[in-house]
């Protein structure tokens, strides 16, 4: 079977579309779509579903997938790196949500970095959960960090750690409302207080609201601004309330910029998963990142 066809159908199934593999191969999108009919004609059997935007496997496809993604990547591994060079650095490139990786991710990883004869360069991007699964999967990245557990078996995913997540706001606000009198219900106070949060839809307050009060927040988002840290930011300037990760205001709590306005029994977590295309552990580079974020995520927790 022909190296080159395998290597334009893995590309096509982690794409899932023959115009984005395409780009991906720097082929045109006849020439891609040929290939892959050259397969199918050598294998007896689809391998795609044609539909209006893309294409889908058929369970033979994903079976080859399987089967060949790891091996192909261990290929184009080799192709890469040579096999006398051992001076050259091998490239991580990692992927994952702008806050945690910046936090968490990237400043455990550094400690990797250099020329030690073991050490690799470091590549960073940042996205959503769905962003950075479909990069990690059309071969963008090698090690990606997401809140979501992808499906399927071309991507391995790792529990990694929990968040917790915490209702905080300026001092002012909680002695506005009362905050933490054990003579007042919390929920209906806390509808006086703005709302600061990355997305139009309050996913952080929504998940917070859902969670602890079983109910739905009644405030829109006064503030909206597409990153936690600089939702701190407005928290700590007196924007008004905001739902964040423990690690990430746990400074400003103990300061004193913010204060918890409520402490419920059971706190709302969040867990961060570890993602590698499978079979790519194989590579050393990658699996030691991977085997250092998880001892570093131990402390973390």
């Amino acid at each position: 079977m022909d190296l080159a066809l395998l290597r334009t159908f893995v590309t096509v199934h982690r794409a899932g579309s023959f115009t984005r593999a395409a780009a991906l191969l720097g082929l045109s999108q006849p020439a891609v779509t040929s290939q892959i009919r050259t397969l199918e004609r050598q294998l007896g059997r689809p391998l795609f579903l044609r539909q209006a935007r893309g294409v889908t496997p058929t369970s033979i496809g994903d079976e080859l997938a399987h089967k060949a993604a790891p091996h192909l990547d261990a290929l184009v591994e080799i192709a890469e790196t040579g096999l006398d060079d051992d001076s050259s650095l091998r490239t991580l490139h990692l992927a994952g949500p702008p806050e945690f990786t910046a936090e968490r991710a990237l400043p455990a990883l550094t400690e990797l970095t250099g020329e030690d004869g073991q050490g690799f360069a470091l590549r960073a991007s940042f996205g959503n959960a769905e962003e950075t699964l479909e990069g990690l999967s059309a071969g963008h990245h090698d090690l990606a960090i997401s809140t979501a557990r992808p499906r399927g078996a071309l991507l391995t995913a790792t529990a990694l750690c929990d968040e917790e997540h915490v209702l905080v706001a300026a001092p002012r606000w909680a002695e506005q409302i009362g905050a933490g009198q054990p003579d007042r219900k919390p929920e209906p106070a806390l509808e006086q207080v703005p709302v600061v949060e990355v997305h139009e839809s309050l996913p952080f307050v929504s998940r917070y609201w859902a969670s602890v009060f079983d109910s739905r927040p009644a405030a829109p988002g006064t503030v909206v601004v597409p990153d936690l840290r600089a939702v701190l930011a407005c928290a700590v300037a007196g924007a008004g309330l905001a739902v964040l990760p423990r690690y990430l205001c746990a400074a400003a709590l103990e300061r004193g910029d913010v204060v918890a306005l409520h402490e419920p029994a059971v706190p709302p977590l969040r867990t961060y998963f570890l993602v590698v295309r499978t079979g790519t552990l194989a590579m050393p580079h990658i699996a030691r990142a991977h085997e250092w974020l998880q001892r570093a995520a131990a402390d973390w927790c």
